[in-house]
């Protein structure tokens, strides 16, 4: 972050390729809310529509009623739409498990909650525990799977977490119409700077890297534009660790209604994308399809990336292409390609 690599990069990639990221990142929330709720399942073929191929049970019945709720009150403009369906949905489903005692799913209650079992906790409050805090080794895994792993599993890592939180970025932001007149994020290097810093804290606390989330467009999606959102999102977050056991009461099919509406919300973008330029199209297309079919925003970029570049290459357009774009291009082929060299290496799985 400290050479600003990540930002050149970002004003590298061609506009509409940076939409098509954005509509992406819109399907792949959209597939995470369908499959948190039950609406999608692993089935015969790959996936399923509920469970074998019918909507069965009662979160599947919640999430319904908290989508439409949603759309209702968005049609309607009214204001905190998606925080008031949330809440509503909340309240039916403790309702629903009182009187049916769902239980949470499990492979011999495939039809109960995703997550959370929306059940009135005994205590509300509850101490959060830093047990864990600190306790990282800086070089353990150099020592644990010798040098070469360690360097592949941290390049692989350094790629997941540049990309997402890119085009996580870019994805807000054009969703919220923050973009500047050459379409690029005001303020982008403040945003890196923040992200590589929690992602540093996030291992110092022994948790998964903290990063740039796409839920964050719900947010967007309630209005959200200056950044306050984000500081009471911040407040409330440390608020919450004394509270886990309230907010363990929100069950993911009264959450994700929210996720699908957002999506929708992104999918708009795609207006902006020349699909009958199959320069653009194509990439722009392996770009969104590949986010939500391989549940991974980065995926999905370096599909982008890579048949741009190959694309150019084929025209004869080689010159127009940036040298950032071959950089960031080559590395993606060395993502792609962890497994066959770590085979080369013998240091394979």
């Amino acid at each position: 972050m400290l050479t600003g690599f990540r930002s050149a990069v970002f004003t590298a990639v061609p506009e509409q390729l940076k939409y098509a990221i954005g509509v992406g990142i819109g399907l792949f929330i959209t597939i995470i809310g369908l499959v948190d709720s039950g609406i999608v399942r692993s089935g015969v073929p790959l996936i399923s529509f509920g469970f074998f191929g019918q909507l069965q049970g009662w979160p599947i019945l919640t999430f319904v009623i908290g989508l439409l709720l949603t759309i209702i009150l968005l049609v309607r403009k009214v204001k905190g739409a998606i925080l008031i369906s949330i809440l509503a949905t909340t309240v039916i489903a403790i309702i629903i498990e009182k009187i049916a005692g769902v239980g949470a799913r499990s492979a011999d209650n495939p039809l109960g909650w995703g997550l959370n079992v929306p059940t009135i906790p005994d205590s509300v409050a509850a101490a959060p525990d830093f047990g864990l805090l600190g306790q990282f080794n800086l070089f353990g895994s150099f020592e644990s799977i010798g040098v070469v792993a360690a360097i592949l599993a941290i390049f692989s890592l350094m790629l997941s977490d540049f990309f997402d939180t890119m085009g996580t970025a870019f994805g807000l932001a054009t969703e919220a119409e923050l973009l500047d007149d050459k379409g690029q994020i005001p303020h982008f290097e403040s945003i890196l700077v923040v992200d590589s810093l929690a992602a540093v804290a996030g291992g110092a606390a022994s948790v998964s890297s903290n990063t740039a989330y796409i839920e964050s467009a719900s947010g967007i999606g309630e209005g959200a534009r200056t950044g306050i959102a984000s500081l009471v999102t911040g407040v409330l977050f440390l608020v919450a660790m004394f509270f886990s056991p309230l907010v363990t009461v929100i069950p993911y099919e009264a959450a994700t209604p929210a996720l699908v509406i957002v999506g929708f919300l992104m999918m708009t973008q795609i207006r902006h994308i020349d699909f009958t330029d199959y320069s653009i199209g194509i990439p722009a297309f392996l770009t969104i399809a590949l986010m939500p079919f391989t549940y991974s925003i980065t995926n999905g970029i370096g599909a982008g990336f890579v048949s741009w570049i190959v694309i150019k290459l084929a025209t004869g357009k080689a010159k127009e292409i940036n040298w950032l774009m071959w950089v960031v291009s080559l590395a993606f082929v060395v993502y792609f390609a962890i497994n066959p060299i770590e085979q080369l290496f013998g240091i394979g799985g």
